[in-house]
């Protein structure tokens, strides 16, 4: 499991080489929130976050309702759920911001915060995902739309859960865990 862990950092190493870009910290990057004006990462120190890439034409796209469930049960404990659509996976969020946030308020009342479309995958994606990549190496990328990324509140990516994985109990108990140790 190391060796596939030093493995991927080292992939990882390369790709930030070869493209010419640097991961960055955290705390230092900002997204364009979907309601406009900015929505920093600075905002967030000392809060766990679930960062999930979203797709409103998605087989996964009710996970939207867990996801807003998790925000409700433990944002006054210090989570932040971090809704990022994007078009990445199979063209699956086509529409402008406005027809997304229309979408996830009346179709799931989504309360959490979601950023403006963004690209999460290759050279060209948001630096956001570009650090979660450089903390995760290739294995904790977005593989598919609502790929989860937790990160604790000391700002270092925890765990990872793939789409399939949903937001049941194995997110949850990861999320308990993170909410509860110390930053």
């Amino acid at each position: 499991m190391l060796a596939f862990a030093v493995a991927g950092a080292l992939l990882s190493a390369v790709a930030w080489s070869q493209a010419g870009r640097q991961p960055v910290d955290w705390a230092n990057v900002s997204l364009e929130s979907i309601g406009g004006g900015p929505l920093p990462t600075g905002d967030y120190a000392g809060k766990v976050v679930l960062l999930v890439n979203t797709a409103s034409l998605c087989g996964f796209t009710g996970q939207y309702k867990g996801l807003e469930a998790l925000w409700r049960r433990y944002k006054d404990k210090g989570l932040v759920v971090l809704g990022v659509p994007s078009n990445d996976f199979g063209g699956q969020e086509p529409g402008s911001k406005e027809e997304i946030k229309r979408f996830c308020e009346a179709s799931f009342d989504v309360t959490f915060p979601l950023a403006d479309k963004q690209i999460v995958t290759g050279a060209n994606a948001h630096p956001l995902y570009r650090w979660a990549a450089a903390q995760t190496g290739t294995i904790g990328t977005p593989s598919w739309n609502f790929h989860k990324i937790l990160i604790g509140r000391d700002g270092r990516v925890i765990d990872w859960f793939t789409a399939v994985s949903g937001t049941g109990s194995k997110l949850e108990r990861a999320i308990e865990a993170a909410l509860a140790a110390k930053g």
